[in-house]
């Protein structure tokens, strides 16, 4: 039987040709509206690296001078050098890194590439295996560079590709903010969005979007040495002496750190540690306000720093008003497409057809008027997306549409559709056979 309601279904599209269109566009309308900023929601929110989001945790301290009058929610978001190397020797945790934004002038020794500007980022060894990163040559510097300050960088894929096409440029030196790096490994297909661990108030450190990649990795420790520039936020709540080394001895934030646990369940032994840390710089002068360390593994970070703010969550609740407007209007389309077909309800049920088979079918064709409407509203918020995309690089990296929002996009609108039959059908399985047929 559902099989003969869906043929029937798919018939009844021929007849009443405006009326079915106007369904159709109607729904896709509101569909494709509510789909596109909930798919701009969905990839904000996401889980950047679910496999162990709640085993990576980052670190702020509060390390402003005691006189300061700052508000708990001025803490920093980032950590000074000073803490970040204390961290990072303290050996606590399975993996860890600190890491701060910078960039630079890339010298190509290769004709016909000019030289240009690369975004970058200083890490330790332990970043590439905390991140899940791929390589598609060599891999991360070893251990020793470190410790070393050893002139070494591992480069993005579209780097390599840019400076030296299909080959591989291990071993080979790339000059760098006047320097000189040996290339020790390419990345692979590694993409992370949202970037999370640059990121501070719902964007990436210093401005940038959060969908910038780096293009070049530097071991920290030489970043400090070669005294690499900053592209990020610099937050002095004391005086520091001029110049870069004055910055590295200071109080100043510029730094993130993260650490990776063996175990979630490991994150209150690591609050612990981090309280012995805080009282342990407290008694060398150091750290004079209340111990108000903050300890965030991804999830928290990301809600933490608002990466969804207010203004995309509203625009998603006016999006799906915007659909239930729309279904207004579907009701309104339907009943007049039921109604038409009054005479021909009353020679079914005098025919024998109970009012629950009437209001299957009639039921079913309005799910197949949802269901082509799908089609058309994928194609509708795949355009909306792709204007949204123009608007910024976030959203440009946000507006894409995964097999999930598909999918969601297809029962969305079928969902749609069945709700906004529900009342026409009720109408036409009370149509009265005997004056259907006097009428006739």
């Amino acid at each position: 039987m559902f099989g003969y309601y869906l043929r029937l279904g798919l018939r009844q599209l021929r007849r009443s040709p405006v009326l079915t269109s106007l369904v159709i566009l109607t729904l896709a309308v509101g569909v494709a509206a509510s789909m596109s900023t909930l798919t701009v929601l969905y990839m904000m929110s996401a889980d950047p690296i679910p496999q162990k989001s709640d085993r990576l945790l980052t670190v702020t301290l509060d390390n402003a001078p005691a006189d300061s009058d700052s508000k708990p929610e001025d803490i920093p978001r980032g950590l000074s050098w000073l803490d970040v190397k204390a961290l990072r020797e303290g050996g606590k945790g399975l993996r860890r890194s600190g890491m701060y934004g910078t960039g630079g002038i890339v010298e190509p020794q290769k004709s016909g590439v000019k030289n240009f500007v690369a975004q970058g980022i200083a890490v330790d060894r332990d970043f590439f295996a905390m991140m899940d990163v791929d390589f598609k040559f060599g891999s991360a510097w070893r251990k020793e560079d470190d410790r070393d300050e050893a002139r070494v960088v591992v480069i993005s894929r579209a780097m390599s590709q840019k400076l030296y096409g299909d080959e591989s440029p291990l071993g080979r030196t790339i000059k760098f903010n006047n320097g000189e790096f040996r290339i020790v490994g390419v990345l692979g297909q590694w993409h992370m969005l949202p970037r999370f661990y640059l990121m501070e108030n719902g964007r990436r450190s210093g401005g940038s979007t959060m969908s910038d990649e780096e293009e070049i990795f530097l071991p920290l420790s030489t970043a400090i040495a070669t005294e690499q520039d900053i592209n990020g936020n610099v937050n002095c709540q004391s005086d520091a002496a001029p110049g870069y080394k004055g910055l590295v001895v200071s109080e100043c934030t510029f730094m993130h750190y993260w650490v990776e646990l063996a175990s979630a369940s490991d994150r209150s032994d690591y609050r612990e540690y981090l309280h012995a840390y805080v009282g342990q710089q407290k008694a060398r002068g150091r750290l004079p306000r209340p111990d108000q360390t903050g300890l965030y593994n991804v999830r928290d970070w990301l809600s933490f720093i608002g990466v969804v703010d207010d203004d995309t969550r509203l625009q998603t609740w006016l999006a799906f008003g915007f659909l239930s407007v729309c279904l207004v209007n579907t009701i309104g389309l339907l009943l007049a497409k039921f109604t038409s077909r009054s005479g021909e309800i009353g020679v079914r049920r005098a025919l024998g057809a109970s009012r629950a088979q009437i209001f299957a079918q009639y039921l079913l064709e309005a799910a197949v008027l949802g269901l082509v409407g799908s089609v058309l509203g994928v194609v509708l918020a795949y355009g909306m997306l792709h204007i949204m995309a123009t608007q910024s690089p976030d959203l440009a990296a946000l507006a894409k549409m995964d097999s999930l929002m598909l999918l969601t996009t297809v029962l969305l609108s079928v969902a749609a559709a069945v709700l906004a039959g529900l009342l026409p059908t009720w109408r036409a399985t009370q149509v009265v056979p005997a004056l259907q047929l006097k009428s006739q």
